[in-house]
């Protein structure tokens, strides 16, 4: 726009200042080279726009040409517009006819539209930048960065609980707090739960010194004061039980004292949360009033809690059980009175030991447990039998063997957590580019240009592999259009639907290669306009998928999509748990999990519950001499997972009618190699 006004302006004012200041002789030799080279029907506009482009006294000759020609003859008002308008810019600085003549440039009308083009093209960038200034101006940032967000000048502190030990139990107000938190100063005992819950951006620090020991409150609370005032948002993550022995008063004090807003974010307390996941109620029957003791509280009188009709839950007191079973019997309660201690309650590792007062020393001797817990003493204790329903999970407190590819199973180890297990990862294979890429590419090639009829999906990094060439080519799932897809495993289905595509053939039996073939289509030259298949695979797949789908009438492009490394070995104590029978279980996915882990860590344990998905992988771990006990019907690691479940309610359920305690592999095989002896 500021090139357009300019050039009308010129042309329009400037030979109307100028006409009294121009000499005549001056004008004289601009009228004939005028004459001769512009015509008297000239466009106005690109003569006017050639003018500032090849020399600047000649900017006007153009348009007074045309605008005086029908008034008088053509010489004279060509004259008198371009005579004047040469010393428009300077008019005592023109001595004599040699300073004009230069400025005088012949100009054809192939230039003149070329320089009309430039001019327009200028005009159109400089609209668009001006356009473009008045719009907000997004930062500059790398992918990882985050927008600067508005800071006061002092932040926030939250006291917040981390529950009784089971991360899943921290309040919906907390782990909102900890995913927002500049800074999340957390009790040793809590950084489990600081570290699952805490934002891309959370600083964790834990509040132990030099010597690993707790810092004092009023360490503590400095450390929050400080970054409070560097305009952070602080969460003090507490542990213990903060609702129920008031930790958080005494460092809500100090920060009052030093004029730092607070807020309190309670949660589940120790105590509801592990006399619920004991299956003991609180009150009940005779028992209406609940009483809270610590252990650790020297003036307690003994004495004055022998009510039979007051339940007592006594904090720190498992290692003192049976010193103070034998208080409260002295006090008047009676010695089959049923108590219960339990230790780290609410977690995988729970584990509840129960008696009576009076033989309440035998059954503690016996289990061999030791450690903080909670005790609880009092009628409803005995209501347990019937509400226990933590610690009676078909694989409560397993320790299962996950051998995995580098990339987890999303969700596997929360499925298994489910049944009460814990699962440990290790990994055995590496998922690899291809060494030559170029059949890949020339695949992905004839993919989009419609070479194939149909391609074969046999696992989820078949998948993970093709999509990932998809965006480093910048496609996406609309490259599948007008293909037909076939995915071997549910597993496999689900990553394409993640990508959004959705399969046309999966196996409705058994989820393998084999029956794939057995119910893959046959070519058909009439309805089948292409014969050609895509087969992205592994480096070591088997060719019995090929060779069944050739005898079909189909021609298979079989390319190798990646390939599988063997991992380097675990940890030494992996190691020796793998071959000792430290594992409860082990799941095995594919063949080449079974192949890897007997590689890198040797054969499970004999007493080890082999699991394995189809029967391809029970093949192969039979191969490598292991003995498979569950093996899942359909090729999902879930199923896998149920199956597996299923196993260990019958061994729950078959160690509670033998009386036995456990029925955790890992804990019978010292009893069962001493009945052998």
């Amino acid at each position: 726009m500021s090139t357009r006004t300019p050039k009308t302006s010129t042309t329009v004012s400037r030979p109307a200042a100028s006409s009294k200041s121009a000499p005549k002789s001056s004008a004289k030799p601009a009228v004939k080279s005028t004459a001769a080279k512009t015509p008297a029907k000239a466009i106005p506009t690109k003569s006017t726009v050639k003018a500032p482009v090849k020399a600047g006294p000649a900017k006007p000759v153009a348009k007074p040409v045309a605008k005086p020609v029908a008034a008088k003859p053509a010489a004279k008002p060509a004259a008198k517009p371009v005579a004047k308008s040469v010393p428009a810019k300077a008019p005592d600085k023109v001595p004599n006819k040699a300073a004009v003549k230069p400025a005088v440039v012949p100009v054809t009308m192939a230039e003149v539209e070329a320089a009309a083009a430039a001019v327009e093209t200028v005009v159109v960038n400089e609209t668009a930048a001006a356009i473009a200034s008045l719009l907000p101006t997004p930062p500059r940032r790398s992918d990882d960065a985050e927008p600067e967000r508005y800071r006061p000048s002092l932040g926030t502190v939250a006291l917040a609980a981390a529950g009784p030990g089971d991360p899943e139990l921290v309040s919906v107000r907390t782990a909102t707090l900890l995913g927002a938190a500049d800074v999340i100063l957390a009790d040793a005992s809590t950084l489990p739960v600081a570290e699952r819950f805490a934002g891309r951006r959370s600083l964790i620090r834990s509040l132990v010194d030099a010597d690993g020991l707790p810092l004092e409150p009023a360490a503590r609370v400095k450390l929050a004061v400080e970054s409070a005032r560097a305009s952070r948002d602080v969460v003090r993550l507490l542990g213990t039980d903060p609702t129920t022995d008031s930790s958080w008063a005494a460092e809500a004090a100090l920060l009052t004292k030093a004029k730092v807003p607070f807020e309190f974010s309670p949660g589940v307390s120790l105590i509801s949360g592990v006399t619920s996941h004991a299956g003991i109620p609180l009150t009940g029957g005779r028992a209406r009033e609940v009483r809270i003791l610590d252990a650790d509280d020297t003036t307690i009188v003994w004495a004055d809690h022998g009510d039979s009709r007051v339940n007592l839950v006594i904090l720190n007191g498992a290692d003192r059980a049976v010193e103070i079973a034998r208080a409260l019997v002295d006090a008047g309660r009676r010695d089959d009175t049923p108590v219960a201690i339990t230790r780290d309650g609410t977690t995988v590792e729970q584990r509840t030991v129960t008696a009576t007062l009076a033989d309440l020393a035998v059954v503690v001797k016996a289990s061999r447990q030791s450690g903080p817990g909670v005790m609880v003493v009092g009628e409803t204790v005995g209501k347990r039998s019937t509400l226990s329903w933590f610690e009676t999970k078909p694989l409560f407190g397993w320790r299962v063997l996950v051998p995995r590819t580098k990339e987890s199973q999303t969700g596997l180890a929360d499925h298994l957590r489910r049944y009460g297990a814990v699962a440990v990862e290790v990994p055995t294979i590496s998922v690899e580019p291809p060494r030559t890429p170029q059949q890949m590419e020339r695949a992905v090639h004839g993919l989009v240009s419609g070479r194939y009829q149909w391609i074969i999906f046999t696992s989820v990094n078949a998948v993970r592999a093709l999509r990932e060439k998809f965006e480093e080519y910048g496609l996406d799932s609309r490259a599948y259009s007008g293909l037909r897809i076939a995915a071997v495993g549910l597993d496999t289905a689900d990553a394409l639907e993640q990508f959004g595509v959705r399969a046309d053939l999966i196996p409705s039996g058994d989820q393998s290669t084999a029956s794939l073939v057995d119910e893959f289509p046959e070519f058909d030259d009439i309805v089948d306009p292409i014969n050609r298949v895509f087969l992205p695979r592994a480096d070591i797949a088997t060719e019995g998928l090929v060779a069944g789908l050739s005898e079909l009438g189909w021609e298979v492009d079989d390319v190798t999509a990646y390939r599988t490394v063997r991992a380097a070995p675990p940890p030494a104590e992996t190691r020796e748990a793998i071959k000792s029978g430290g594992f409860d279980a082990v799941l095995f996915t594919s063949s080449s999990t079974v192949r890897n882990l007997v590689g890198i860590a040797g054969k499970p344990h004999q007493t080890t519950v082999v699991a394995c998905i189809g029967p391809q992988t029970s093949k192969t771990a039979e191969e490598h001499g292991l003995r498979v006990d569950v093996r899942s019907e359909t090729s999902n690691v879930f199923a896998l997972v149920d199956a597996l479940a299923e196993h260990g309610e019958k061994l729950r359920l078959a160690a509670a009618d033998s009386g036995e305690y456990t029925w955790r592999p890992s804990r019978r095989r010292g009893a069962a190699r001493r009945r052998t002896t």
